[in-house]
């Protein structure tokens, strides 16, 4: 009876065979088990196309039969790597290849689960090849491979404690545009805070810090602050039962307040109920569109 092998190239030799040659064979099927439990091999990957990585029986140096496999090359497109429908096996794999370009692992055949290095992601993977069906036998992913140093993954559900984002770094959009960068200073004790709110309730944007610490909405160059959503008026009020101050220069009054609208447009003052428009404490009467200041000094 011939000896046989298994899938990663082992050889199960049968009873009374290899005779003078027993311990070599004994030492061969050593060295392919120490490949699979802990080795290392690169792979050279090809744009556009397949690399199938097959079984070496009974010989060391097949790539599949490695615990860590570096895939490497210059890409121009994308590729893909496969190996034999009976490998059951784990796998620690790497994409160090160069280029913005797919690498999919995958079974030679079938239509089960693969798992593909994104574009972008030249990290590292865990991946489990499970010999699940003769036919159609999934490639699956291990929870620890999902999060790189500098790949591109999607995390759902997690918790970031204090996360730290470098100075000028930013939050990116779906499409990987700036949307809020942070700019920092030294020493810094004042911050922002946002706080969501129940039903009914307005979510906020608060200062936190010393005891008195005021927020600066500071537009770009010749820009302008805005409010409203841009289909309705925008109206600008107070929290609770307070009156709204308008003052200039950080609160030093030196500048002057204008309040501007379209071209030959009204300018409302109206007070509610019995309420009266003042200047200085003094009431401003009108009579038709006449407006008529009475200034009382002392």
């Amino acid at each position: 009876m011939a000896s046989t092998y298994t899938p990663l190239g082992v050889e199960l030799q049968a009873t009374g065979e290899n005779a003078g040659t027993w311990g070599t064979k004994t030492n061969t099927n050593l060295q392919i088990i120490e490949q699979i439990s802990g080795g290392y091999t690169t792979q050279a990957v090809t744009s556009g196309g397949t690399v199938n990585l097959s079984v070496s029986d009974g010989s060391t140096g097949a790539t599949l039969s490695h615990r860590m496999i570096e895939f490497t090359g210059s890409l121009s497109d994308n590729a893909v790597v496969t190996i034999p429908l009976d490998v059951q096996n784990f796998y620690f794999l790497r994409n160090s290849t160069s280029g913005s370009h797919t690498v999919q692992f995958k079974y030679v055949t079938g239509s089960g689960d693969s798992f593909t290095f994104a574009a972008d992601n030249k990290g590292d993977a865990i991946v489990f090849a499970t010999a699940n069906d003769g036919t159609n036998p999934d490639i699956d992913t291990l929870p620890a491979g999902d999060v790189t140093l500098t790949g591109t993954q999607t995390l759902t559900n997690k918790t970031l404690t204090a996360p730290k984002i470098a100075d000028a770094g930013f939050i990116a959009d779906a499409n990987g545009a700036e949307q809020i960068i942070f700019q920092t200073t030294a020493s810094a004790v004042n911050e922002l805070e946002v706080t969501n709110a129940a039903t009914g309730n307005p979510p906020i944007i608060g200062a936190s810090g010393e005891t008195n610490v005021d927020i600066h909405i500071k537009p770009k160059g010749t820009g302008e602050t805005r409010v409203g959503t841009g289909a309705a008026d925008a109206t600008i009020t107070s929290s609770g039962a307070h009156n709204l101050i308008l003052d200039t220069n950080s609160g030093s009054n030196s500048g002057t307040i204008t309040i501007t609208d379209g071209a030959n447009g009204n300018i409302n003052i109206a007070p509610n109920g019995t309420g009266q428009a003042q200047v200085s404490g003094n009431k401003i009467a009108t009579a038709g569109l006449a407006v008529a200041f009475s200034l009382v000094f002392g």
